[in-house]
């Protein structure tokens, strides 16, 4: 019974199909790729937080999206590199610590979508109202955002996941690469109806409400910059927006690509792959946009490479002095 107990508390995962040739390349690539994601993210808002000139409303938003891009990572990438020497036998997860891992992941999403909606109430503010942005965002109200953007996502996905633990269990494969809530309900034999339209409505809700407000923002702000005309504006415009439509387009068609492979079972290897490259190149994407786009943080960056060769070639020349 104790051993009946103990197995029934234990899922198995599917994940992905990589054949014995294929795992050492797979595991160096998403461990490359972890790498950069880490680095590039932490990195960015070591930076930000130890530049005083970057200590604007903008920078100090975006470090919600890198600090959440890390999180996303570290929950999924270190469980599949581990997953990737593993039969498909043997891929075992506990169920407590699979409804954890589901409620991580769908915080990442739905964080990722709600911090870019503020990000959008930043842009708009600048361009359309640029004599009282410094009175609107100011250090309290870039806190309230913030909050407000994890909290709301942290309230959406803590009722779907209470949804879904109240389910009994009738079986334990979950058809995925990570834990997610549609996998978990899956495993369920009880009427999941209730679970489908919080599931929906939750999906409606969060993608309705950031595809409208950044819409209706870049609409205003297009508005503005033509009856503007002025060239200098437009391009403050162009440069600071371009990097937060860029990002935003990527994961919404992420988001969709997911949902839709989701209604359709046989296409489950095809989801297996858009989601692990859904959850690794956004984040390691976002870094390397915003980081290239925003002119303030590239110079920095630059300042901080070239610094660091000056002073290497420094310390090399005084040792060539003394020898």
């Amino acid at each position: 019974m104790e051993n009946q107990s103990f197995r029934s508390n234990m899922l198995l995962l599917e994940g992905l199909k990589v054949s014995p040739a294929s795992s050492v390349p797979a595991f160096v690539l998403l461990l490359l790729i972890y790498v950069f994601i880490m680095v590039s993210n932490v990195g960015l808002v070591l930076l930000i937080s130890t530049e005083r000139s970057l200590h604007q409303p903008m920078y100090l938003l975006f470090c919600n999206m890198s600090i959440n891009d890390a999180f996303g990572a570290t929950i999924i990438i270190p469980h599949v590199l581990r997953d990737i020497f593993i039969s498909n036998s043997e891929r075992y997860i506990r169920y407590v610590d699979c409804v954890v891992q589901a409620f991580c992941v769908h915080l990442y999403g739905s964080t990722s979508h709600t911090v870019l909606m503020i990000m959008a109430f930043d842009r708009y503010v600048a361009i359309c109202n640029p004599l009282r942005y410094a009175a609107i965002m100011t250090n309290k109200m870039v806190v309230k955002l913030s909050v407000a953007a994890w909290g709301t996502a942290l309230v959406l996905v803590a009722i779907l996941l209470g949804l879904t633990v109240r389910l009994t269990r009738c079986r334990r494969v979950i058809s995925n690469l990570f834990c997610d809530n549609a996998s978990l309900f899956k495993l369920s034999c009880d009427s999941v109806f209730i679970n489908q339209v919080y599931g929906l409505g939750y999906t409606v809700v969060l993608l309705g409400s950031s595809i409208c407000s950044v819409t209706l923002t870049y609409l205003k702000i297009a508005a503005v910059c033509v009856r503007s005309k002025n060239k200098v504006l437009n391009s403050k415009a162009l440069q600071t927006c371009t990097s937060h439509l860029t990002v935003y387009v990527l994961l919404l068609l992420s988001a969709f690509i997911i949902v839709i492979l989701h209604r359709f079972p046989r296409l489950s290897d095809h989801r297996k792959v858009a989601a692990i490259v859904g959850e690794v190149a956004l984040p390691a994407l976002n870094a390397v946009i915003y980081g290239l786009q925003m002119k303030e943080v590239r110079q920095r960056v630059t300042n901080v490479f070239h610094c660091k060769q000056t002073h290497s070639l420094s310390n090399h020349k005084h040792e060539q002095r003394l020898h």
